[in-house]
Parts: C-alpha cells; sequence; structure tokens
C-alpha cells in the first residue's frame, strides 16, 4: 500500500517544522520514512508540507505542496491515491516508530476489513516503554488508553466523513470535546467509564458512515510523538540513528 506523511506547518506550532528538527543528527521525518521503508509494507512514499524545505528529504517518492490545515493536507496529499484501495496516513512526528509497530498495525487493520482504523496504546504499555512520556489518556471500561498518530484509511470514503473528521481532529487531544461530539448516551458512559471500544466503534461508524476499527497497538512507539522541547529530549534518548 502507499503512505501520505503529514509534514505540513502553519506556523502556530510550539516547534514549528517539525519535520527537519535534527535527531541524532538526522531530520526527525527521516526515521518516519526509515520505518515505512522496513517495514516492507509499503510502496510509495508521499510527503506533504512546504516543498521548498523538504525538498532535500530522502526517500521521498512524491512531495506535495501544503494547504492550510491539516484536513486540507489530508483531502490534497490523498488525491495521487484516491483510486486506491487503502492508504495509510501518519504524521511526521513520531521518530521512534518501528517497522515492527507498522507491520502489526496494517496487519491488525487488513485483518478487520474496516474503512478506518486507528491505534489505541494501553497506558500500562506505553508507562513501561517511555516511563517519563506525557500523554493524554482516556479512561474507558477496557481499560485506559492513548492515541496513536497513524491511520488506515479507504480513501473512497474520505469526502463523505470529511465534516466529522475535522471536528475529531481538533478535539483528538481533548477526550471531554470528544465524547460530546459522540453523544450524551457514550458521554455518560464515558463520565462513569463504562464505555467500551465495541460501543465507541459503533458511535464512530455511525457518525462518518462508515466502518471503524479500533486497532490496539503494544507498540506505544506509534503514539509517541514531538510536540515540545522535552519531547526531543525524549526522542534523543530512545531513538536508535
Amino acid at each position: 500500500m502507499n503512505a501520505l506523511i503529514l509534514a505540513g506547518s502553519t506556523g502556530e506550532e510550539r516547534l514549528p517544522d517539525k519535520a527537519l528538527i535534527k535527531l541524532k543528527g538526522k531530520y526527525m521525518i527521516s526515521y518516519v520514512i526509515e520505518a515505512l521503508r522496513n517495514s516492507g509494507k509499503i510502496d510509495k512514499i508521499a510527503v506533504i508540507g512546504d516543498k521548498v524545505k523538504l525538498s532535500g528529504i530522502d526517500g521521498v517518492d512524491l512531495l506535495i505542496e501544503q494547504g492550510d490545515s491539516i484536513i486540507d493536507n489530508i483531502l490534497i496529499g490523498i488525491k495521487p491515491f484516491k483510486e486506491d484501495k487503502r492508504i495509510l496516513i501518519l504524521t511526521c512526528d513520531i521518530p521512534m516508530l518501528t517497522k515492527e509497530a507498522v507491520i502489526d498495525f496494517i496487519e491488525q487493520s487488513e485483518a478487520s476489513g474496516a474503512d478506518l482504523c486507528y491505534p489505541i496504546v494501553k497506558k500500562e504499555d506505553n508507562d513501561r516503554k517511555f516511563p517519563e512520556a506525557k500523554r493524554t489518556y482516556a479512561k474507558i471500561k477496557d481499560g485506559t488508553f492513548t492515541g496513536g498518530n497513524i491511520f488506515y484509511v479507504n480513501p473512497a470514503v474520505i469526502d463523505k466523513c470529511i465534516d466529522a473528521a475535522r471536528q475529531f481532529i481538533a478535539y483528538r487531544k481533548k477526550p471531554w470535546k470528544l465524547g460530546k461530539l459522540l453523544g450524551v448516551k457514550i458521554l455518560f458512559l464515558f463520565i462513569f467509564r463504562k464505555v467500551t471500544i465495541s460501543e465507541l466503534e459503533d458511535k464512530v461508524s455511525e457518525l462518518f458512515n462508515i466502518k471503524g476499527k479500533a486497532i490496539i497497538s503494544s507498540y506505544p512507539e506509534i503514539g509517541n510523538d514531538v510536540d515540545k522541547d522535552e519531547d526531543i529530549e525524549m526522542a534523543n534518548k530512545y531513538i536508535c540513528a
């Protein structure tokens, strides 16, 4: 399958141009590209961002000029792959990503038969691998989870679920707002930690009019992104150059 890496920058981020931050002498985005290549699961890799700034990045098959937002970049970036059955969409700021994490996520997603798959990681798995990581967690009946930074998507469903996607992306690190978006029943269950992964999947599938699936990943590297200076320190500690 093909992959799209989101490497755009609006200038409002705490760490602008994150793709080009050097970690152990190598661009952050290069670690993501290597994990994809080494997985043996990826054909073409497209990167969307500032084409001038990203022109020196190796391992990229297609470089696309960025839009004004994450959603715009997704819509622009998937155009070359609109006829694909599935595409992998991920961010450029997960430099600890490994080929094993990519393989596991893709294989679980393929087996699910879903239109949209999103990885979630148990808090205990994240704490075990990255004890100093500060992540946003959601407590539900099945456990305490954090989200990943990678999506397995059927490009054909993008257009019909783009409005809901805008809200989900805006609220992706605000569990309470996500709960409100999902409805009163789900919010009530969420408050009392009674909601299940299956119920959330059903609600998301209903909202998007697609089949959605949460993929439980045992690889916390899939979600530990670099958003601030202390994240750079942690990445330098754990990545293998």
